[in-house]
């Protein structure tokens, strides 16, 4: 699996379930290939600094297929409670098998190396000095990440620590059950889950397959983060002015999972959800998550739907760099880069703009996204707001019971304040 994210860029959560399944490795045996797979890929910055400094070398100077097999070793040995002896072990005769006996004496005198130091005696020797700087390297993120971070917490920065702990930690699985067909209570008990504290359609798992769950493999339920759950609640929940005329539209509804919720939903009071995604191969599995349910899928790209206006409701759930569900894609803090920023906000702002012109007087717009970053959650609002003259809801109203949310009239959830990821959200109704 580390081979695949290296080599082609894959996706660590698309690529291991399926690994685990055609070599058959389920229950202790699987829990310990995901906790050594994920973690080796979501502390790659921590594990190659050990590295560098075992080595005597840069990273680039490793081959990539010997790095592999390191990062694996360093992982267990500093993140893990396996034995360093076993560690050690395992990692040579990996080396061995794979390369010869002559970068398997590479390996080992790195990873012995490596056991010399405790992680937080790593951490002593090699971060940076600089608080942010400091805490980025303790938690595995880059630094750059760090400091939105620390930028989107404002006078509450001193929660830095909390935050990246909480990205760094491996997270529950959370269930949405489908309104109409079973409730949360159901749910937990059918699955052993615990109901969710936020929304009234989520179960939190410890651990486990969810797709072997009846429940899921039937249609009752998903698999949903709590926060995007409450996003597409919070649509629910605007108010609007004049009354609900059944149109609702996900303006960026891949891969489905708000549209499913919105659907059923929809689908209590007779009304009708568009929903839109521009690449096929997502728009299929929309059409999965959505099937039996009043929700028609339109593959075309939302900055020129060609759908009428006079939309009651629209969500815009907006493709971002995705810094608030880093916990959930532990290979992505090192994909993602500072660059990639302001093309994503252009596409953030015209998005927006789409859906504006599609919305009815008295309409409301939400806008979402997976990320706490400043430049694409607040700012992208505030030019939306200036242009159009927005009235901006005091979103923290639509998550009743939902405490912490920031000084308003947007509301952002945290991992480390409510479990969920960091889902920033705005409302917005139309003059």
């Amino acid at each position: 699996m580390l081979r695949a994210v290296r080599e082609r860029d894959a996706y660590a959560n698309l690529v291991l379930p399926g690994l685990l399944r055609d070599r058959r490795i389920t229950g202790r045996d699987a829990a310990l290939a995901t906790e050594l797979a994920y973690g080796a890929c979501r502390t790659r910055g921590l594990l190659d600094a050990v590295i560098e400094a075992g080595a005597g070398r840069p990273i680039a100077e490793i081959d990539g297929p010997l790095l592999d097999v390191l990062r694996l070793g360093v992982y267990q040995l500093l993140r893990t409670r396996i034995g360093a002896h076993a560690a050690v072990d395992t990692s040579v005769a990996l080396a061995r098998t794979e390369f010869g006996a002559g970068k398997a004496g590479f390996v080992n005198a790195v990873l012995r190396r490596a056991g010399e130091k405790t992680a937080e005696e790593w951490v002593a020797a090699l971060a940076p000095q600089d608080p942010v700087g400091r805490l980025a390297f303790e938690f595995a993120h880059p630094v750059w990440i760090a400091q939105a971070f620390a930028d989107a917490l404002g006078a509450r920065a001193g929660e830095l620590r909390d935050a990246l702990a909480a990205d760094d930690a491996r997270p529950a699985v959370h269930l949405v059950a489908r309104p109409g067909e079973i409730t949360a209570e159901e749910l937990a008990l059918v699955t052993g889950g615990e109901e969710g504290r936020w929304s009234p359609y989520a179960v939190y798992l410890d651990s486990g397959d969810p797709g072997k769950l009846e429940p899921v493999r039937e249609g009752m339920a998903g698999v949903q983060d709590e926060g995007s759950q409450l996003v597409a609640l919070a649509l629910t929940r605007a108010p609007l002015n004049g009354p609900d005329g059944g149109r609702w539209l996900d303006l960026c509804a891949g891969p489905g999972g708000k549209a499913a919720l919105l659907g059923a939903l929809a689908a209590i009071d007779g009304f009708r959800v568009d929903a839109v995604e521009p690449a096929e191969h997502r728009a299929e599995l929309v059409r999965k998550s959505v099937h039996g349910l009043p929700v028609d899928v339109h593959v075309t790209d939302g900055r020129a739907s060609g759908l009428t206006p006079g939309y009651d409701r629209i969500l815009v759930d907006a493709p971002c760099t995705g810094l608030g569900a880093l916990r959930r894609r532990p290979e992505a803090r090192w994909r993602r880069t500072p660059a990639d920023v302001a093309q994503l906000v252009t596409l953030q702002r015209e998005l927006l703009t789409a859906a504006w012109d599609l919305l009815r007087p008295g309409g409301v717009l939400l806008y979402s996204t997976c990320s706490p970053h400043l430049p694409e959650t607040v700012s992208v609002v505030a030019d939306a707001v200036r242009r159009t003259g927005a009235e901006q809801l005091d979103t923290r109203d639509l998550l009743p019971g939902v405490a912490d949310l920031g000084d308003g009239p947007t509301a952002q959830l945290w991992p480390h304040r409510h479990g969920t990821d960091a889902m920033f959200l705005a409302a917005l109704r139309k003059p």
